[in-house]
């Protein structure tokens, strides 16, 4: 793994000078990126008047997926393209669990895609150097793959990775057939209820059970095929971490109109909203369209764990 060693904030601009195989205007966006993580951090900490709450340090961000890799994808003609996959890691678990800092620099990350000052969306998962290290110690694919393979755009010199001790092919077997056979249940569970409210014209719930299927085939995507999940209700996060893990997902959530982005981030908003706000709205058209690109997310989920079980 390429390290870029950097002792404070500032040194992190000088990432255009390193990502060598992106082109410029990404290692820029890379660089406003990790100027916006920095500032944000700085000032949500400066408002904290906890001397707990202020200690929090990020050690690391890497860069990993398909940008750590070099084979991201920009279709305009799908209007499929690939996130920044970011793994930040911190040195406390309180840090990583202070959400309302990490939903607000993803709130601040998105103002600055609208404002088209950044043109590729960022998805960012927050670990503690000691979780990291727990999940190579014990062999997952997923960080295993991220300590091989990822870019680490600003690391504090002393917090070394763990050296990863992969799994047997047994021991992979065994575990993803036993996350397989549970979240794909639970999944077609979700869209069950979700028919029978809709049906009934329950509609809030029934979007709301939308979102858990949709949650649940993800979760089983990726705990099937990396053995990972983010322990995050937010669809967006987990769209994009198993369209890395298998493009063919891809396919079950249209890119190309308004209607079918609209659709997607009226269901990403299900979660809260169709529950607690008395402004969320959505359309019979709308319901409908979601019910059909559930079951075909299910069906791609299937065969895709279907393939990765039968080796």
């Amino acid at each position: 793994m390429d390290a870029i060693h950097t002792e404070g904030f500032d040194a992190a601009l000088t990432l255009t000078d390193h990502i060598e195989h992106l082109p410029d205007r990404k290692r820029r966006e890379l660089a406003r990126i990790i100027e916006i993580l920095f500032a944000e951090v700085e000032g949500f900490q400066a408002s904290k008047l906890s001397e707990k709450r202020s200690a929090g340090r990020i050690l690391k961000v890497i860069l990993f997926g398909s940008y750590g890799r070099g084979d991201w994808v920009e279709d305009r003609l799908s209007g499929y393209r690939s996130d920044y996959d970011l793994l930040i890691v911190v040195n406390t678990k309180a840090f990583a669990d202070e959400h309302e800092l990490w939903e607000g620099i993803e709130e601040q990350l998105l103002k600055e895609q609208i404002g088209h000052r950044i043109e590729t969306p960022v998805v960012p998962i927050v670990h503690t150097l000691q979780d990291v290290n727990d999940q190579l110690a014990r062999g997952r694919p997923f960080f295993v793959d991220i300590a091989r393979d990822g870019i680490v755009l600003y690391e504090q010199p002393g917090h070394p990775l763990a050296e990863p001790k992969p799994l047997t092919a047994e021991e992979k077997q065994h575990e993803a057939k036993i996350y397989f056979e549970q979240w794909y249940q639970l999944s077609q569970e979700a869209l069950t209820g979700a028919e029978l409210m809709l049906e009934r014209n329950i509609w809030r719930h029934g979007v709301f059970m939308l979102h858990q299927a949709t949650e649940c085939a993800y979760h089983c995507a990726l705990l099937t095929l990396t053995l990972y999940s983010p322990k995050s209700h937010r669809i967006k996060v987990l769209r994009s971490q198993a369209e890395g893990a298998d493009s063919r997902l891809i396919a079950a959530w249209p890119r190309d109109s308004r209607f079918s982005r609209r659709c997607f981030e009226l269901l990403s908003r299900a979660y809260v909203e169709a529950r607690y706000s008395s402004k969320y709205k959505i359309a019979d058209e709308e319901l409908a369209w979601l019910v059909e690109r559930v079951k075909a997310l299910q069906a791609v989920v299937e065969a895709v764990c279907g393939e990765r079980l039968s080796i």
